[in-house]
């Protein structure tokens, strides 16, 4: 009987225990439950008064540029007029009057050879020529008065002009140990000195006329049509960095090659100040049409699969705008419908910016500083969103 009752008991006991357990364990959860609950409002309520995020990009207007049609070649560059220096005769150097790359004249002595001989011979020459002469006159003297026959004064005559023609050879034999520039140029490098025997063919220097270079280039056979004598070109040279030579087409080529299909065609350029030099390879560009476009920086464009739009502001907020565009040119593209012209796009900022978000809009201003670069100064007040709205990012800007 007694170990019933302690079994008993122990019995109550264990189900009082277990009691407690439940209830402490209801008593936690309700606990839990209410702290979450309470987070959740708060959380919820503190994202609620969060103000949305605004995003800062770059504007840009679109506006009307000229696109043009060109072709490319490269080019050649060769002298107006240009020739190597030679002798015509077999001698000796006596005396070498220029210096490496001169500018001389047209007649110029360069180079004077020996001429002993030659020089006796013409004072040879020149006696027979006295000698031939007096005779003549004094024979003509006596035809007057009927002295002798006028086959004697004929003869003496005839000598007279012999002494003459050999005497005209002469100066011309001399005239040849004189080496002369036959045009005005530059002059190369001296190839003889003095004492040097040289033979005709023999190189002494080059001359090359620079005031005016002439560009040979080929451009295919189907550009034939377009291609006249007179148009305009433009040609830059890696020697000249950013610098382009204004050149006029003067020769088209009258025929096509037939393994290439292309035709030469010859321009000429204005180097009066010797800046350009033959053999020089040219890019050339050749215009062949113009028209204007609107256009707009070709980062402004936003491509999905076969759509294309860009971002507009209306009142701080961004809208994706569809557009066509066409060409893209020199880091811009046209746009043939969607825009309007003067129409501000995002053209910056473009990857964070999502139709309906709020967005701040900023314009580079170029501006020239002292050393000659081009800085872009941001302008906060061009597209601002709705004052309404809280914006802390405006705030920061206009206080930047």
């Amino acid at each position: 009987m007694r170990h019933f009752t302690t079994f008993a008991n122990k019995t109550r006991y264990q189900a009082a225990i277990a009691r407690q357990r439940g209830l402490c364990v209801l008593v936690l959860s309700c606990l839990l439950a209410g702290c979450t609950e309470n987070t959740g409002g708060q959380s919820k309520a503190t994202a609620d008064s969060k103000p949305k995020r605004t995003t800062t990009v770059v504007f840009a207007a679109a506006e009307l540029r000229t696109i043009k049609r060109q072709v490319e070649a490269i080019g050649t560059t060769r002298a107006n007029e240009s020739v190597t220096i030679t002798a015509k005769v077999t001698a000796k150097v006596n005396n070498v009057t220029f210096d490496d790359g001169m500018l001389v004249d047209a007649g110029t002595v360069l180079v004077e050879l020996t001429n002993e001989e030659e020089t006796a011979l013409l004072a040879e020459a020149q006696a027979n020529v006295d000698d031939t002469k007096s005779q003549y006159t004094r024979l003509r003297d006596l035809l007057t008065k009927q002295s002798i026959p006028v086959s004697q004064v004929d003869e003496a005559k005839a000598r007279y002009s012999g002494a003459q023609a050999r005497y005209q050879s002469m100066l011309a034999r001399m005239d040849d140990r004189l080496i002369r520039a036959p045009f005005t140029g530059v002059l190369g490098f001296r190839e003889v000195s003095a004492g040097t025997l040289i033979t005709p063919g023999t190189p002494i220097s080059t001359l090359d006329d620079l005031s005016t270079i002439k560009l040979d280039f080929s451009v295919p056979e189907v550009y034939l049509g377009l291609l006249r004598p007179g148009m305009q070109i433009e040609a830059t040279s890696v020697a000249f960095a950013g610098r382009e030579f204004s050149a006029q087409v003067r020769t088209v080529g009258s025929r096509v090659d037939p393994v290439t299909r292309a035709l030469v065609v010859r321009a000429v350029i204005d180097n009066s100040d010797l800046a350009l030099r033959p053999g020089m390879l040219m890019t050339v560009q050749l215009t062949t049409a113009e028209r204007e476009a609107l256009m707009i920086p070709a980062n402004a464009l936003v491509q999905r699969s076969q759509q294309s739009h860009v971002y507009t502001s209306a009142d701080g907020i961004a809208q994706k705008q569809p557009v066509q565009f066409g060409e893209r040119y020199d880091g811009w593209v046209e746009i043939v419908s969607g825009l309007s012209l003067g129409q501000q796009v995002v053209v910056e900022g473009t990857v964070k910016v999502r139709d309906g978000a709020s967005i701040i809009g900023i314009e580079p201003i170029k501006d020239l500083s002292q050393d000659g670069t081009t800085e872009a100064i941001a302008t906060p007040t061009l597209h601002a969103p709705n004052p309404t709205a809280p914006n802390p990012a405006a705030g920061k800007l206009s206080g930047s």
